[in-house]
């Protein structure tokens, strides 16, 4: 066993990899950016290496720093993580250069399957099933058409040298053939510095089912059962568990077994996961990620291993610590990651310094997360702020602990997803396991448009604000009371509260718990208790219900129910309420990034929806579109610039 690591990464990754060296004794060495400099990782590290300037490439994509920082500490062994360097053969190899050992697999494994054309070459001599496709060397625009029009539309465009959802896109017609490639090509070349493009037949429903694998030098190669990855938003997961529910168990066996061929077959060594497709009775190779998965924890939950000690075993030269007759799963386990992005506005990744942090853990409910209480979500890299990961005896048990889990999660501070994940958790096609890989992007206003905020949480909103009014309240003389006591008649207190598109005015009675309230109109009797920290109980006219109430400051509450997060303002009294829609067509930057291509020049007229900047951001393609018909009047910004969140873009002028 070693006893030094250096981690190549950062952020929940390199957490997670500390507190496995940890328990086995080994010395940890982080390196970080200059915006990484007080971050989790480097506090928890017992060492920690500067190794440059925020943007990745100057920094964590920096192959000779990293090296450097290895021997400068001592450095037995360097563990990639995921992403950054983690599928990076040229990095493998410059570890075998310097005498450092990459827990990974060999740098000839790496480059085999990570490029999706070699790789789907070899799974063929394998007799792995193959999606048919277009995997060739010929990549002139004019062959990748032609074959296009042989496989047929729709069809997928992906980057050969790609993963993660970089450099894909689903083409329905031949006449949107050249504009996705393009896009394609682009977003290929930034993300991995190859272009080159593989297609593939469009499944219209697949299920995404991927098989964990591990192998040692020794020649041994076991799998580590599946896991169902079908939520999924623009091929980013989502929600991840396992085992696979309602996968036919004759899919399932061959499934794993072709999985422990591909393994086999590239000579694989240390953590893998082979990806598939499902579709009904069939499964195609999809891929294989020649690293440690985001969502290896569920396989870690059911089969009560650690994944990164394997992974420091083998690496080190042991054999596999059990043999494929040894290794169970019990039970089922779910991943839900917690982002910083907003799904009201098309999931645009959200920064800023993290005010709150509340994630429950506990003997059942595991947190992974690379950030605290007052740390920041820089622009520079992935928004992940926590996987909230849950284990029970069963898919339902462990569905009903998974909504429970994120209705007590709250972040003060960026935008988060918690919202859309309680909402895709308490969805019926989540609950009858009908997910497919596409259903999100064909019907994502199903899961998020919620309606109008019901009266239980205008009313719980209302009662949470009194309670904190009367909790202020240092002085007990009858001067400082809040209970609207007055001589001769009572008085009430005002609440201008808002939720949504919904602004109203809450007239409210009654003191420490017990109130009548004013809403829109009618009374109702409501009685508000503190259970816990943020739970509480809401009997309203006679009607009880528990719910969750966040509070993020004394103006900003979310209020979950029924698996909703309902965001809830206070104005102050006699603020004046803005008119939605009057936006005067000036078009700002949502987020900082860089400004990738203009599409548009001033006197142009476009039209609504027309897209006319791409921006780069958080490893991330945004599209800025015109929000109405008219004419660019100006343009502020050029090819290249970095701006900050709401710089000045572009405007239109309405015609």
């Amino acid at each position: 066993m070693f006893t030094s690591v250096l981690i190549a990464n950062r952020g929940e990754i390199a957490c997670r990899i500390i507190a496995t060296c940890r328990l086995l004794g080994v010395e940890t060495v982080a390196v970080y950016s200059d915006a990484d400099a007080g971050a989790r990782h480097v506090r928890l590290a017992d060492r920690a290496v500067h190794i440059g300037a925020a943007p990745a490439r100057e920094s964590y994509l920096d192959i000779d720093r990293i090296i450097q920082a290895a021997k400068d500490t001592g450095a037995q062994a360097i563990h990639p993580g995921y992403g950054f360097l983690a599928e990076n053969a040229g990095f493998a190899r410059a570890l075998l250069d310097a005498g450092l050992t990459l827990i990974g697999p060999s740098p000839e494994t790496m480059d085999l399957m990570g490029s999706k054309a070699a790789a789907k070459a070899k799974m063929e001599a394998a007799e792995v099933p193959l999606i048919p496709g277009y995997h060739g060397d010929d990549q002139e625009d004019d062959t990748l058409l032609r074959e296009a029009e042989r496989v047929g539309f729709p069809l997928m465009l992906k980057a050969a040298a790609g993963g993660g959802g970089k450099g894909m896109r689903v083409v329905h017609s031949k006449d949107d053939f050249e504009e996705a490639l393009k896009a394609a090509r682009r977003e290929a070349s930034g993300a991995f510095g190859d272009d080159r493009m593989i297609l593939e037949r469009y499944l219209e429903t697949p299920r995404h089912i991927e098989a964990q694998v591990f192998a040692d030098t020794q020649g041994n190669t076991v799998h580590l059962f599946e896991r169902d990855c079908s939520s999924q938003r623009r091929h980013q997961k989502i929600i991840e568990e396992a085992p696979a529910a309602h996968l036919d168990d004759e899919v399932r066996q061959a499934l794993l077994k072709a999985a422990v061929r591909a393994a086999e077959a590239v000579d694989y060594v240390g953590a893998g996961t082979v990806e598939f497709l499902v579709d009904g009775q069939e499964f195609f190779f999809l891929e294989m990620n020649t690293r440690l998965q985001v969502e290896h924890p569920v396989t870690e939950c059911i089969t009560g291993l650690d994944l990164v000690e394997w992974q420091l075993r083998v690496a080190s030269g042991e054999r596999l610590p059990l043999g494929q007759d040894e290794i169970r799963a019990t039970g089922h386990a779910m991943e839900a990651r917690i982002y910083a992005e907003d799904p009201d506005h098309g999931f645009v990744p959200s920064t800023g310094r993290i005010d709150a942090l509340v994630l429950p853990g506990s003997e059942r409910v595991r947190i992974d997360s690379g950030v605290e209480t007052g740390d920041e979500v820089s622009m520079h890299y992935d928004p992940m702020i926590a996987k909230l990961v849950v284990h029970d005896a069963t898919r339902e048990a462990c569905l009903a602990r998974l909504k429970q889990a994120l209705a007590a999660s709250f972040v003060a501070g960026p935008t988060t997803n918690l919202g859309f994940l309680q909402a895709l958790a308490g969805a019926p096609v989540f609950a009858e396991a009908a997910i497919d890989t596409g259903l999100l992007d064909r019907d994502l206003s199903a899961i998020l448009d919620a309606g109008e905020p019901p009266l239980e949480v205008l009313a719980a909103a209302a009662g949470r604000w009194l309670l904190m009014q009367e909790a202020d309240v240092t002085d007990r003389t009858p001067w400082d009371s809040c209970d609207s006591w007055r001589l001769g008649a009572p008085a009430t207190r005002s609440l201008d509260i808002e939720s949504g598109s919904l602004r109203l005015s809450v007239e409210a009675s009654g003191f420490d718990g017990d109130y009548r309230l004013l809403i829109d109109g009618e009374t109702h009797a409501a009685r508000v208790r503190r259970l816990g920290e943020s739970e509480f109980s809401l009997n309203l006219d006679g009607q009880g219900r528990r719910l969750q109430i966040h509070v993020a400051d004394e103006h900003r509450l979310e209020v979950c129910l029924d698996n909703r997060r309902w965001p809830v303002s206070r104005h102050a009294r006699f603020e004046a309420a803005v008119e939605a829609g009057t936006g005067d067509g000036r078009l700002l930057a949502p987020m900082p990034g860089k400004i990738l291509e203009i599409r548009a020049e001033a006197g142009q007229s476009v039209s609504e929806g027309e897209t006319l900047l791409i921006m780069e951001a958080m490893k991330m393609e945004l599209a800025i579109k015109a929000p109405m018909d008219g004419q660019v009047s100006q343009i502020g910004v050029g090819h290249e610039d970095v701006v900050e969140a709401d710089a000045f873009l572009l405007e239109i002028e309405s015609t």
